[in-house]
């Protein structure tokens, strides 16, 4: 019986699960057990990056990041300092004493304190963790993220990846200083902050998503500039894995914005650090030194062709370990999002430590108990200095081991993460085959674990360490064992490219970020062949770490091209037939009641089409496409044109509840509401009401009249309607629409991005019987397409011209559908194709 009880669950919670559609789903962001998916949500908002070219804009145009860097670093390689030297004399005097729990007491004070006010930070600002590069990408491609570049996420994105890094974690700041870039070009152009109310500038300019998108788009070229010293990459970078629109004029401009911020941070560095104001010797954050063979070794190279077939096989291996350190990554996610983010703030805080302390635990026992003692270069052979202008040799640790020998494992772990980066490309000491292969083992499973907690965490300078490890694992392998005559550093950069690339799936910008870090051109080739080697080999797996995050929060991100089976598909496959739409000349009543009463961003403005009724049954495909769409929501208009007179009954007017109440609006099953389509079309040379320029039919129109076919003009806005009714932009009856006020661009976009609701606007101050015309704000000239067009010409054109809603028109000019981000999403292509071979 228990089992016949289990099954009848079962059977009931399958059928429950198979009466949800997919958009219901998306709606929900739950997971499909079949394929562990986590489906677009749609509560995420579209940014219109199409230019509404409406009169005032018309009108005003007749009329017309570094430092962060600076600071960050400047704070993090204190801390580091203060916190290295403290805890390495202890170690020192400990050694002799038998006191060693009591440096690792101090180095958990030090580290846990740090993360303890990193993840503090975040629950300040919930955005604020991770790198925001999925963030950004995500913004970029279109989608709202709510307090993405809003500057109280700056400040405890910047401060707390300064105590995120000084804590001892195995985490970097560059991917933090590209978010902190983004926010500096979103934010600086507004001249006002949300967060600090005070600050505010009467500056008219720059105020949509589209002009707000080119600045977020610079910022983040200008963070990848200031972090790498590479202002060609930062530009890269921004076309290749951040903007998904481009246009020629941009690229210089983002250019400029990255050598500005490399030569300002290069300034003020060298200044800092040498005292030698005006030099530009620190070009970024992380440098990689100069690759080059000592003086007197004439049979030194740093490469040979020979060499290349040995980077193609550290690519694929490179692929195969940043797949399996995706998909790990990817199942802590899931888990996080399930167990640990549901539950109460001061969980993700307890976490966070329990990495902070585990990850201080295992650096402080393996640097004591697992490092080998190895013979030290001699100095005249050492060419490298660090970012900070320290010799290469006085970062070398000696725990436990005789003046000339230093203990290669704590060489790695007690340091900070660029000063290992440099022993492993320049250090002629040896390593251990046997420590580095365990530093690898212990950096990839604490990176993995770490990114995705709590704290602010970059990806580029743990990935770059790993793989270093290995390139220098591989070095040793072919000196020692093979015998062959290589040089180390040149292996330990592949590495170090092959593993990031296998994370990250970078290609073109990777390759120029690395160029630009180590100053060396004849890099450009094998480090091409590697990153291209190691996208193709993880991309057989997996995703890349960037959009495998954007796909678990749901982001509806849309790639770069469909699939070729998609364009089984049309337009009118995929388009939401269901529209709510406003007249020209509308009331003040139906506004109201229309937008208390939808969640939609933009209403098609249509006039009801004379001219064309009798072509509207004659069986041309592209006009008949217009009854089928009008018979599957007639429903559902009765039933919206109800709950909007419900809602409107609570408008203090008592006109209008009249109004209202004399409708009598009632909802029809299937069947009646096509007979009631059906006898509207024979009736179709019945006249029309009276349409003048200054009249609104849309509360006397009776259910039979609304099903006429509508001409379509334009799409308007809900924050341009809102802000027509906040400010009394109408008209009465007996006026002319000319005696209406006229707003500005300026007073249209004053603001931007903080609309004012429905909900704010006193609906006892405004006559529910005034007229609004609307035609002089609506964007009368957006892109359409035909219902027949193929889903792949659609999906291009809401791509590239970044669009937020692309009304769909057949061959008379009458609109019979929208389509928007959501019904691009490879999602829902892929169940409306499913949808369409059962149909077929």
């Amino acid at each position: 019986m228990a089992c016949c009880g289990n099954c009848f669950c079962c059977q009931c919670c399958c059928r429950e699960g198979e009466t949800r559609t997919p958009e219901e789903l998306s709606i929900l962001g739950e997971i499909r057990d079949e394929e562990d998916e986590i489906l677009p949500r749609k509560d995420y908002e579209s940014l219109d990056y199409d230019r509404c070219i409406s009169e005032p804009y018309v009108e005003i145009l007749e009329g017309m990041d570094n430092k962060v860097g600076l600071f960050v670093d400047f704070f993090v390689s204190l801390f580091s300092k203060i916190k290295f030297t403290v805890v390495g004399d202890s170690v020192e005097k400990c050694s002799d004493k038998g006191c060693l729990p009591l440096s690792l007491l101090e180095l958990l004070a030090f580290n846990m304190t740090f993360v303890f006010i990193a993840s503090m930070l975040v629950l300040i600002e919930p955005v604020a963790a991770g790198s925001g590069i999925p963030e950004i990408k995500s913004y970029l491609n279109g989608v709202k993220i709510p307090g993405i570049v809003r500057l109280r996420t700056f400040l405890c994105k910047a401060a707390g990846v300064l105590f995120s890094v000084a804590g001892g974690l195995f985490v970097g700041k560059e991917g933090p200083m590209i978010h902190c870039g983004a926010i500096v070009g979103a934010g600086l152009p507004q001249f006002q902050s949300i967060t600090f109310k005070r600050i505010k500038f009467n500056f008219p300019y720059f105020r949509s998503d589209r002009d707000k998108r080119d600045f977020v788009s610079a910022g983040a070229a200008a963070g990848v500039a200031a972090a790498f010293g590479a202002p060609i990459g930062g530009t890269l970078f921004s076309l290749e894995e951040g903007s998904s629109f481009w246009n020629q004029a941009l690229t210089w401009k983002v250019l400029f914005c990255s050598m500005s911020a490399t030569f300002t941070l290069n300034f003020f560095r060298s200044g800092i650090n040498f005292n030698k104001w005006g030099s530009f010797q620190l070009p970024g954050l992380l440098n990689f030194g100069e690759f080059k063979c000592s003086d007197g070794d004439k049979n030194c190279h740093l490469w040979t062709a020979v060499d290349l077939a040995f980077f193609v096989l550290m690519g694929v291996v490179g692929g195969l370990l940043g797949a399996l350190f995706n998909c790990m990554n990817k199942i802590l996610a899931k888990y996080r999002i399930k167990h640990i983010h549901p539950k109460a703030k001061f969980i993700r805080v307890l976490e966070s430590l329990l990495v902070a302390m585990v990850t201080t635990v295992v650096i402080f026992a393996a640097s004591i108990l697992l490092g080998e003692c190895r013979d030290l270069s001699s100095p005249s052979t050492q060419n490298t200095t660090l970012s900070g202008g320290e010799d290469i040799n006085s970062t070398i640790r000696q725990f436990f081991c005789t003046n000339k020998t230093y203990n290669d494992m704590a060489t790695l772990l007690f340091n900070p993460q660029e000063a290992a980066i440099h022993q492993l490309f320049h250090q002629d000491g040896t390593f251990s085959p046997v420590t580095l292969s365990v530093f690898f083992l212990l950096y990839f499973l604490l990176a993995c674990w770490t990114y995705g907690v709590s704290v602010p965490s970059g990806l580029f300078v743990p990935s770059l360490l790993c793989g270093a490890a290995f390139g220098r694992l591989v070095a040793n392998i072919l000196k020692v064992e093979l015998g062959m005559d290589i040089y180390s550093g040149t292996f330990a950069l592949i590495g170090a490219a092959a593993f990031l690339g296998g994370v990250v799936r970078m290609t073109i910008s990777l390759t120029v970020i690395l160029i630009e870090s180590t100053n060396e051109i004849t890099y450009g080739l094998p480090i091409m062949i590697t990153l291209m080697v190691a996208k193709w080999t993880g991309d057989f797996f997996n995703k890349g770490i960037y959009d495998i995050h954007i796909q678990l929060k749901g982001v509806p991100l849309l790639e770069w091209e469909t699939e070729v089976e998609m364009d089984k598909l049309t337009a009118s496959d995929i388009m939401e037939p269901n529209l709510t739409y406003v007249y020209p000349h509308t009331r003040v009543q139906s506004l109201v009641s229309i937008l208390r009463t939808t969640i939609y961003h933009a209403f098609p403005v249509v006039t009801e089409n004379r001219q064309n009724e009798r072509d509207f049954i004659k069986g041309n495909i592209l006009v008949s496409n217009n009854i089928r769409f009008k018979k599957s929501s007639v429903v559902s208009r009765a039933g919206e044109q109800r709950r909007r007179c419900q809602s409107m009954k609570s408008y203090p007017s008592s006109e209008l509840r009249n109004v209202c109440d004399e409708q009598n609006v009632v909802v029809e099953p299937a069947e009646e509401g096509e007979d009631l389509l059906q006898q509207m079309l024979e009736r179709r040379h019945a006249p029309y009401p009276n349409l003048y320029p200054d009249q609104s039919p849309s509360e006397e129109w009776t259910m039979e009249e609304r099903f006429r076919p509508l001409t379509f003009h334009g799409l308007i806005l809900r924050s341009q309607l809102v802000n027509l009714l906040i400010r009394g932009v109408c008209y009465t009856e007996n006026q002319s629409s000319a005696t209406q006020p006229r707003l500005s661009y300026a007073e249209m976009t004053e603001d931007y991005p903080r609309y004012p609701d429905i909900h704010d606007l006193d609906l006892g101050l405004l006559n529910p019987r005034m007229i609004v015309d609307v035609t002089p704000y609506m964007n009368p000239c957006p892109y359409t397409v035909s219902p027949n067009t193929h889903i792949s010409q659609v999906f291009n054109l809401f791509r590239t011209m970044g669009l937020r809603h692309l009304p769909v028109v057949n061959a008379v000019g009458e609109i019979v559908g929208i389509i928007t981000r959501h019904n691009l999403t490879h999602e829902f292509l892929v169940a409306k194709l499913r949808q369409h071979s059962i149909t077929i």
